[in-house]
């Protein structure tokens, strides 16, 4: 799996044969693409998607789920579920739950799917089954704060073993005003969304944090961001365990992106999945070495997921 073009391999527990796939959202298009790893035999498996923007893959299951922003005024963002080949499509958050939700992320062992809300201003999460809606966090609070761009939600993922969630607050256009931020998963006893005390600000000053990915084997946190160069259009990582406070700087990974958006690890394999807005797909190293562009002009996409697939050959 470290060759960037390999698709096949075994699984985790050696049983079957697994094939590496991509799921690919193109925004433009209201389309879902699944491909082998280094883009070989692409399918558009979902059509009709209201402005897809974050994926992600429940293999066991069987099952996909991925986000619709929708029309920002019109609150009218969904979460739905598809099987693996995009065939029983089912809506599990309807229009009026979720203003306008971004990238999400699935945590299988407590069976939750989070996600962030941009306009909704919120960090928020559900039952796999789309039930027991709850607001983690909340950073504003009607029509004039969601005026604020300092106060989007947009990209999430989630530290289960030591019980935090980050996610960041973009900020407006190349402002220097994005954030990651972290909290604990539970919400602290007699707090609630609007108040909890627990929220630190992990990095600050930055272009426009996108989306995020955590390896939790090497404690690493990587994230998109679209701003300008030279900290933005880039690929960054940090440790989680050595915090901006005390005078850590994020690692610059991969640049010259064209508004970079989702990102996928694959850490058994040594390689990420990037996209950006202009509508390329990339794989690097997780160091960023041998960064390369293998799928280029595809629409406006934005979020990637990596998942090992049971392979059909016997």
């Amino acid at each position: 799996m470290n060759d960037a073009s390999a698709t096949k391999s075994k699984s985790t527990s050696g049983s079957k044969d697994t094939v590496g796939r991509l799921f690919v959202l193109e925004a433009s298009g209201g389309r879902i693409h699944a491909m082998n790893s280094d883009g070989s035999s692409p399918e558009v498996i979902v059509t009709g998607c209201r402005v897809p923007d974050g994926i992600v893959v429940d293999v066991a299951a069987g099952h996909f789920y991925w986000t619709n922003m929708g029309v920002p005024n019109l609150n009218d963002g969904t979460i739905e579920r598809a099987d693996l080949d995009g065939s029983n499509r089912k809506v599990i958050i309807p229009q009026g739950i979720t203003h306008t939700p971004k990238q999400i992320h699935l945590e299988k062992r407590s069976g939750k799917l989070y996600w962030c809300d941009r306009e909704g201003m919120r960090v928020m999460r559900a039952n796999l089954d789309g039930t027991n809606v709850e607001t983690l966090v909340q950073t504003g609070e009607g029509e004039d704060d969601s005026r604020d761009l300092t106060k989007w939600c947009v990209g999430i993922t989630i530290d289960p073993v030591r019980g935090h969630i980050y996610w960041t607050q973009k900020g407006p256009d190349n402002a220097g005003l994005g954030c990651i931020f972290r909290a604990g998963i539970e919400m602290p006893k007699g707090e609630d969304a609007a108040s909890r005390t627990d929220i630190e600000t992990w990095f600050d000053e930055l272009p426009e944090p996108i989306d995020l990915e955590l390896d939790l084997e090497s404690r690493f946190l990587y994230w998109t961001d679209r701003g300008n160069p030279p900290a933005g259009n880039t690929v960054n990582r940090a440790s989680i365990d050595a915090p901006a406070r005390n005078g850590y700087a994020p690692e610059l990974l991969v640049g010259d992106l064209m508004e970079g958006i989702g990102i996928a690890l694959d850490v058994p394999g040594n390689r990420m999945f990037f996209t950006d807005l202009g509508g390329s797909v990339y794989v690097a190293q997780l160091d960023g070495s041998k960064n390369r562009a293998f799928l280029f002009a595809q629409g406006n996409l934005t979020g990637i997921a990596y998942a090992e697939i049971p392979s059909k050959e016997k």
